[in-house]
């Protein structure tokens, strides 16, 4: 095994079992008793602003009360009535800025109810039990077409299946799931949820996954139109916005989302390889679990380059919080302008920006950070054909998803409008398989 002071990107460099305990649930499951308890916080607001806050739109007040009178899986029941996703959204939700922000406990005692916690406590307790709470449909003869097997898509295959069309699912990794699969960080997602929850959900019936195919390679929406009669797209933002500096080439760095990839498929995270001296370049949530994950494989020192302030940052303050937390130095107002190094990164160069009549400028001061491992995660670009109107890098929509094409439909991170959560990816999903049943039906 390599010491922690293997210089370059190096695997090993924590025991394995440090390394299997850095990854441990970050928010373990309620025991029935803690679940109880937490449920009996909740005012059960008649105009409860937890449900606004929530893009799906859970009956909050409701499945709470189904846990404090003992009967989880109804809760569950509400739940997935709104949000098929409703276990993993549970995990990575960023409820602190959504239904628990607006609890009325945080407004008063600044400790909402545990609202995420008791959702994964209610979902997690239908699934063990095996059962699909929603029966399918008697058969349309519609068939439908969904490209991404992400939140979004599966979403809409749900939905749409449910209603009794036919889905074909394509997606263009090895397995579905999408981001719920392959873009959190692993502590948010253990013991394998994301592929059980997919299983769970396509039991169902009446969707096919056909895996390996994407848009330009194999599928175009051309002949997805003529061979369907509907059409959504869920495929995400697939490319990734380079740097554009001297030097992004060089050896050493990558796509924060290849390697936060890479590790959700590792079956061994000990051997996965990992920078001494780790920068990542970004603010948004991708950033804070490429960083927190180097961290937690045991990089010696792990910083975030941030090129807006603190206040600024996508990622939110308890994010930011839990980076600070595992050992992250977050940097702000710093922007890359060079990597230095002899064939393999060994510095990056940074110049601190500034606000000037509203923009922000560099101010020409620079800085150099050691850095052997550099992770890009400063946004993603959309790669669809087909000639759908696009808005401001990703597919114009109206409506529930209705693009500037007869008989698609788009939603999730591709789709304009709406935040980048797997939440609001989900609703939409939902909302435009609801569109395409009623325009498919008439009802």
């Amino acid at each position: 095994m390599s010491s922690p002071m293997t210089p370059g990107v190096a695997a090993g460099r924590l025991p394995a079992q440090e390394i299997a305990k850095n990854f441990r649930d970050i928010h373990p499951a309620l025991a029935p008793h803690e679940a109880a308890v937490a449920a009996d916080r909740c005012y059960f607001c008649h105009d409860a602003p937890c449900v606004t806050a929530c893009p799906t739109a859970i009956d909050i007040p409701m499945f709470i009360r189904q846990i404090s009178t003992g009967v989880p899986e109804a809760a569950a029941r509400t739940i997935l009535a709104q949000n098929i996703l409703g276990g993993m959204c549970a995990r990575v939700c960023p409820t602190e800025t959504l239904c628990e922000e607006a609890c009325v406990r945080e407004t008063a005692e600044g400790k909402p109810v545990l609202l995420g916690r008791l959702q994964r406590f209610a979902t997690d307790a239908l699934m063990e039990t095996g059962v699909h709470p929603f029966t399918r449909a008697k058969p349309t003869g519609k068939r439908v077409a969904v490209v991404g097997a992400g939140p979004a898509g599966l979403a809409c295959a749900h939905r749409l299946a449910m209603h009794g069309h036919d889905v074909t699912l394509f997606d263009a990794r090895a397995k579905a799931g999408g981001l719920n699969e392959f873009g959190i960080a692993a502590y948010k997602s253990t013991d394998d949820f994301a592929a059980r929850e997919v299983n769970w959900l396509m039991s169902i019936g009446g969707i096919e996954v056909q895996t390996g195919k994407r848009l330009g390679q194999g599928l175009s929406i051309d002949g997805l139109v003529s061979g369907f009669d509907a059409v959504f797209l869920g495929i995400g933002l697939g490319g990734v916005n380079a740097l554009g500096i001297d030097g992004d080439g060089t050896e050493g760095v990558r796509d924060a989302v290849d390697f936060i990839s890479e590790l959700r498929q590792a079956s061994d995270l000990a051997r996965l390889p990992v920078g001494r001296n780790v920068v990542v370049i970004g603010g948004g949530m991708t950033a804070v679990d490429a960083a927190v994950q180097s961290k937690l494989l045991g990089a010696e020192t792990v910083t975030i380059a941030y090129r807006r302030s603190r206040e600024e940052m996508p990622a939110s303050p308890f994010e930011q919080d839990l980076a600070a937390s595992r050992g992250v130095r977050l940097l702000f107002n710093l922007r890359p302008v060079a990597l230095h190094g002899k064939g393999k990164v060994a510095e990056i160069e940074l110049e601190y920006t500034t606000r000037k009549d509203g923009k922000l400028t560099g101010t020409g001061e620079t800085v150099r950070l050691a850095a052997d491992q550099v992770l890009r995660a400063i946004g993603q670009t959309l790669s669809a054909d087909g000639g759908l109107k696009v808005e401001g890098g990703k597919i114009a929509v109206t409506g529930a998803g209705r693009t500037s094409r007869k008989g698609v439909w788009a939603g999730g991170d591709c789709a304009s409008g709406g935040d980048d959560l797997t939440v609001t990816a989900v609703a939409e999903g939902r909302d435009a398989a609801m569109d395409i049943h009623a325009s498919l039906t008439g009802a």
